[in-house]
């Protein structure tokens, strides 16, 4: 893989953007949606947190070879905020595969939004009745922690992706997005050093029901100090596409004179659709704080600039895998993520996407027997 581009990052950032995984096979060439079924990886590169549970704890690079096979069929639970983007079908896409290669049965809710809390709480109360574990991707950072707690009286709970609070909680696959939206403004600062001429920005964090949305705000905007970028308006959202296009447009009504437009994968791809109709592409920037197929195609034509990405797919893969190994007592690393990965032009054409996006042809799945 060619040598990756680095900026001028905060401490650890520049190990993290230059960390692959290392199951990588061959990159994905074409402009096709999704990408090729892969064979099951037979080891992860991930990030450890110790003491775990905190994002802020020294971290530490560790070679993760997956179990092989589940010692019985376990019936495992998994609840997502909503299935509206291809970020959680790609996490969807893991679970399912890596349930099929370690013999285990899934069950899968969502929530269909962020602010469907309470819808969010019924599910994960009703599907843990017939589990042995529940993986859970929360809509809330601590308004599910009652939940949580009764349900770990009787099952253990595995937060995936997004992160929640500690009570009740067992192990947590996830990335820091605190880190995500610190690696995505170091980009948008590297373009843009302190004495440059100064460029506008209209931000999109993501739903205020959402405390990951805070926890991206916070890295970008620290990562923007001092550089040439200025935030000029700002729109928070659910991550539905007909609200942040909606939003999007608000933004260009307020503030037309904006560079660039910052925002989640599903704002990424609505400013593009808009800006094409307004014939404002190339005149506006557009950069993703996430990385989905929409983002992957954007960035192959020219459309969107960057994106960060998390490898959902892998997470998806670590929420069965860690869910069997908490049951069978045999997890030792009871906080990790992928490594995180600056995906732009430069090196999309070598870089393997298998553990990021689902295939093209995979659909939602809720049950595996």
């Amino acid at each position: 893989m060619p040598a990756m581009r680095l900026w001028r990052l905060p401490r650890p950032l520049v190990g993290l953007l230059a960390g692959l995984v290392l199951a990588a096979g061959p990159a994905l060439g074409s402009e096709q949606e999704g990408v090729e079924e892969s064979a099951s990886p037979s080891e992860w590169a991930l990030e450890v947190w110790s003491p775990p549970f905190d994002f802020r704890s020294p971290t530490a690079t560790i070679t993760y070879r997956p179990l092989e096979r589940a010692s019985q069929k376990w019936r495992i639970c998994a609840s997502y905020p909503h299935l509206k983007d291809s970020y959680w079908l790609s996490v969807n896409y893991g679970m399912v595969e890596e349930a099929k290669r370690l013999g285990v049965a899934l069950r899968v809710v969502e929530a269909g939004g962020y602010p469907n809390l309470e819808r969010q709480i019924a599910q994960i109360t009703e599907c843990a009745r017939d589990a042995d574990i529940l993986a859970l991707g929360a809509v809330s950072f601590d308004g599910l922690t009652e939940a949580v707690l009764a349900i770990s009286e009787e099952i253990p709970v595995l937060a995936v992706v997004n992160d929640i609070a500690d009570p009740g909680i067992s192990a947590k696959a996830a990335v820091s997005w605190v880190t995500m939206g610190e690696v995505t403004g170091a980009y948008l600062a590297s373009l843009h050093p302190a004495g440059t001429p100064p460029v506008k920005v209209a931000w999109f964090p993501g739903p205020r029901e959402s405390q990951w949305a805070y926890f991206v705000e916070e890295g970008f905007t620290e990562a923007l100090a001092g550089s040439a970028v200025d935030i000029v308006v700002k729109k928070w959202g659910d991550t539905g596409r007909e609200i942040q296009l909606i939003l999007v447009e608000e933004a260009l009504e307020e503030r037309p004179d904006v560079d660039y437009i910052v925002g989640s994968a599903v704002t990424a791809g609505a400013a593009v659709s808009l800006l094409r109709a307004r014939g404002l592409t190339g005149q506006i920037r557009v950069l993703a704080d996430y990385f989905t197929h929409a983002v992957y195609r954007g960035i192959k034509r020219d459309k969107i600039l960057a994106a960060p990405t998390d490898f959902p797919a892998l997470q998806g893969r670590m929420g069965i895998e860690m869910a069997v190994r908490l049951l069978e007592g045999k997890l030792e690393h009871p906080h990790a993520g992928p490594l995180i990965h600056i995906v732009e032009q430069a090196n999309l054409d070598s870089f393997n996407t298998r553990l990021s996006l689902a295939p093209a042809d995979f659909s939602p799945t809720f049950v595996v027997e």
